[in-house]
């Protein structure tokens, strides 16, 4: 069989075997046979964690349906304040999940993170009051502050740059999938009433949660601390992995830990110019996926109606989400399609702004959720995919989760009840965000064209080296 790495012997005076990357071969049918085994056991594992994970974050909003604030007595904007308060900690536990997970492996982490949430989402079933509720969303936003960044960061070491969009799409499909199952679950459960003296909205909270303890306790066995040893892949599919990660060694780096790379990466313009647009889009889809089923009841539908019409916009968002990161990946183009997707979300929020119509309302439901989730997993990618090494991207993708996530903290307070049915002040925030994140995508990609341009040049010159090292280095070419 051909050898996966070939390696010229360079005397350095101890023999050393030093590979280059060019003299690296990789045997591409074992390469794709590799990444077919990892999508056959990593991607399906990835979607149901994020899914449940997703279910129990936004099941509050389900719940609020069902008559949570009435039964803790939460008055004025205090139900608003337990999804701040939830984003508070997600913005501060992001960084160390990702770094935990680069220094000791996703199954240890994962499985800690994913235990975590889903005991703190049994909790929120035996609650009784503001203060007990707000402890428990605290909770909940350090433990479930890693999935983001750390399900994108696990999908750089093992597939290439230019098939990762659709990957990470799996984040944000699971995030709509979410949606609609949530607005079913929801209503059966709400269906079931009270029982055992127990309200329909505590069995949410109980049900969801158990069920996520069940599903995700084993992952400390099933899922691979690495791509190199997975227990799926045959030797020579991981000798393929071993090589893969030699020859993007540029992009993914040395496992040695250095300092320099967190400075690399708090100090990089882009992460936070990226980031500026994350955070605009993330307004309107903190907003819409939390506040949805109260904003169908305020067109004027009922409580079980609210839940179940959400069904249908989610499943469009759906196959809109995995149609545009599908030919984000073909055409290997991020900024286009980053600047086509607010489009149909800023009609969607002109239509909820300026008419009262239920019907238009809830059409302009199906435009934002073509446009929100596929532009928030394709700017994730494009920055996932234009960091390196892996220290500054375990470092740099959770610094531009962090600032994103900050709208957490604004998205709650955009939807007071005071201002149903129609909640024009917040659909018109969320309209004003969402175009400054689309304009703001060309300012992001000048930046890295103008980089490029720069390396491009001194190549030209002949230079072989700038100076500089992971993605600011000479070899590295930013995608656009």
């Amino acid at each position: 069989m051909t050898d996966i790495v070939e390696q010229r012997k360079r005397n350095d005076g101890n023999n050393d075997l030093l590979p280059a990357e060019s003299e690296i071969y990789i045997d591409t049918v074992l390469q794709k046979q590799a990444w077919r085994k990892f999508d056959k056991w990593v991607l399906p594992q990835l979607f149901v964690f994020a899914l449940l994970c997703y279910l129990d974050r936004s099941n509050i909003g389900n719940a609020r349906v069902f008559g949570v604030d009435t039964d803790l007595g939460l008055k004025g904007l205090e139900f608003n304040n337990l999804n701040t308060f939830f984003s508070i900690t997600y913005v501060l536990f992001e960084t160390p999940w990702s770094m935990a997970l680069k220094r000791f492996g996703p199954n240890k982490v994962l499985a800690i993170a994913l235990i975590s949430w889903s005991v703190i989402t049994i909790g929120h079933g035996f609650i009784h009051n503001y203060v007990q509720a707000t402890i428990l969303r605290l909770l909940l936003g350090a433990a479930e502050a890693g999935l983001a960044p750390c399900f994108a960061f696990i999908f750089t070491t093992i597939y290439d740059r230019a098939d990762t969009s659709k990957r990470v799409a799996l984040l944000y499909l699971a995030n709509v999938t979410s949606g609609a199952f949530g607005g079913l679950i929801a209503y059966g459960i709400q269906s079931m009433g009270e029982q055992r003296g127990i309200a329909a909205w505590r069995w949410l909270f109980i049900i969801e949660g158990v069920v996520s303890v069940v599903v995700c306790g084993g992952c400390w066995f099933t899922f691979p601390s690495s791509p190199e040893t997975a227990w799926f892949l045959t030797e020579e599919e991981k000798g393929v992995m071993r090589a893969r990660k030699l020859k993007n060694a540029t992009y993914n780096g040395e496992d040695k830990f250095d300092w320099k790379w967190i400075k690399m990466a708090v100090t990089d313009p882009f992460v936070y110019m990226a980031s500026f647009s994350f955070f605009c889009s993330s307004i309107a889809i903190f907003g819409f996926g939390t506040f949805l089923p109260t904003i169908i009841r305020g067109m004027g539908y009922n409580a079980f109606q609210a839940n179940y019409l959400t069904i249908p916009v989610y499943a469009v968002g759906a196959i809109i989400l995995v149609t545009v990161t599908s030919l984000s990946d073909r055409f290997n183009n991020r900024t286009l399609f980053l600047l086509i997707c607010p489009v149909p979300v800023v009609l969607g929020y002109l239509i909820c702004v300026a008419t009262p119509n239920s019907g238009a309302d809830y059409f302009a439901m199906f435009l934002c959720c073509a446009g929100i989730y596929s532009f928030n997993a394709l700017i994730l990618t494009w920055v996932t995919t234009n960091l390196a090494p892996d220290h500054k991207r375990s470092v740099g993708l959770p610094v531009f989760a962090s600032f994103a996530g900050l709208s957490g903290l604004v998205a709650p307070q955009l939807y007071p009840s005071k201002d149903g049915p129609r909640y024009q002040i917040g659909n018109g925030v969320s309209l004003g965000f969402e175009v400054v994140a689309g304009l703001n995508i060309v300012v992001v990609y000048f930046l890295l064209r103008n980089r490029n341009l720069k390396k491009q040049k001194m190549i030209a010159e002949g230079a072989t080296t700038n100076g500089k090292e992971g993605d600011r280095g000479l070899d590295f070419v930013y995608a656009l």
